[in-house]
């Protein structure tokens, strides 16, 4: 911020003399002045051709006598200006130079807080995230400095979307909880947002849904019943409860609304399997499994492509992984896009595990799998919770394989430098 102000600083110095320097030099007229000092030349020099004339015999002594007078009274009549001193004129260019060398700086500066932003030049503090386009904060000071304006200007719910979303991303959970407390009071009707003070209050619930998280997933859906993110939480809690047959319609409704190749309809068609496993093994379940809609299997991923092993931590590295921290198994082409190919999310806590890698878990439907020759399989501790890599990371490979590989043994045991 500093050197911001030295160069406005230093581009209103080289400005100035453009507009200064050219009132400076103009000069205010006074007639009087400029007249006199003209005729007062011309006396003069009729005084030298009088004495001249008299030198060389062209006058009389009595005629240049004569003369001397007659411009003497001359010069008592035409030049008024010894009669009396002149009064000091003030030049109005000047004074209009100097109250625009004092008013161009302060003006500009004034300007500049009013319409301007103090934070221009400052170091990026937000990083765009989400498709409302809402920052993230992650500087302490940033979000001080935002917690003391809601402080004074409570009713700002962009201000408080923005504080729920950093401290989300932060994993202050119990502090996210109280920023969604007070957003959710000013936007009520908004399903989203009931929907993300639910999912903030299971995680810092020991990340349960039961209770208040909850009722809110409800109100959410109410709002709007076909609110995806909802729409899973609620079958989740539903699992939770024990409520298998509402998981299942939940599940289900959700499976409808996403596209055929979403990156984790796999795994929510996992869900409604275990759900219906669970509730045929209740007392009178299976009557009840017959009298909801058939379930719609997804395609099944080709099984010659498909990569299968495990994955676990190292040792040596558990002290640097917190059991929360994302991790990610994925595979990416050897050669090519670097775009995953297929991609699992799990956090430490359910290291060590068994995976499974096929075409339904791609990202983007044009990049599958069984694409490709050659892929990179790798598994990875994510500290920023994002799919690439930031240094900091722990990391480890099964290096370059063949889709349909199987039986890999995936350590993490290295740190993203």
């Amino acid at each position: 911020m500093t050197l911001f102000w030295i160069l406005c600083a230093a581009m209103l110095l080289v400005a100035l003399p453009f507009v200064i320097w050219p009132l400076w030099r103009k000069h205010a007229a006074n007639n009087d002045v400029l007249r006199d000092a003209a005729n007062l030349e011309i006396l003069r020099d009729q005084a030298s051709e009088l004495e001249a004339d008299l030198n060389n015999s062209l006058l009389t002594q009595a005629s240049f006598e004569q003369g001397r007078r007659e411009l003497q009274a001359r010069l008592i009549e035409e030049v008024k200006t010894t009669t009396a001193p002149q009064p000091v004129v003030r030049n109005p260019a000047r004074m209009l130079a100097i109250v625009l060398a004092l008013l161009i700086p302060l003006g500009s500066v004034l300007l500049y807080l009013q319409i301007g932003s103090l934070k221009a030049m400052q170091p990026q503090q937000m990083q765009g995230e989400g498709a409302e386009g809402f920052g993230v904060l992650r500087s302490e000071a940033a979000l001080q400095e935002l917690e003391a304006k809601l402080v004074k200007l409570p009713e700002n719910p962009d201000g408080w979307l923005m504080l729920a979303r950093s401290y989300t991303e932060l994993q202050r959970y119990a502090d996210a909880v109280r920023a969604y407390e007070q957003l959710v009071k000013l936007v009520p009707n908004e399903s989203q947002l009931w929907t993300n003070y639910a999912d903030v209050m299971a995680m810092n619930n020991n990340q349960s849904l039961l209770g208040e998280p909850t009722k809110f997933i409800n109100k959410a859906l109410q709002l709007d019943p076909e609110n995806t993110t909802a729409l899973a939480l609620a079958g989740s809690s539903d699992m939770e409860r024990g409520d298998y047959v509402s998981a299942i319609t939940h599940w289900q409704k959700l499976v409808s609304l996403l596209p055929p190749d979403y990156p984790q309809i796999q795994m929510i068609h996992d869900g409604i399997n275990q759900a219906r496993e669970y509730l045929s093994q209740q007392k009178g379940g299976k009557e009840q499994l017959a009298k909801l809609p058939a379930a719609n299997a997804p395609e099944k991923a080709a099984a010659n492509v498909a990569i299968t092993g495990r994955v676990a931590l190292s040792p040596a590295l558990l002290a640097k992984a917190s059991p929360t921290d994302v991790v990610f198994i994925l595979a990416r082409a050897a050669e090519g896009p670097k775009m995953p190919l297929a991609v699992i999310r799990k956090q430490v806590k359910d290291l060590p595990m068994e995976f499974i890698l096929d075409d339904s878990m791609a990202m983007q439907p044009q990049l599958k799998l069984s694409g490709f020759d050659k892929v990179v399989v790798l598994a990875r501790v994510s500290k920023s919770g994002t799919p690439m890599a930031q240094p900091g990371d722990l990391e480890g490979s099964a290096g370059v394989v063949k889709p349909g590989t199987k039986g890999l043994n995936i350590t993490i045991d290295s740190a993203v430098k």
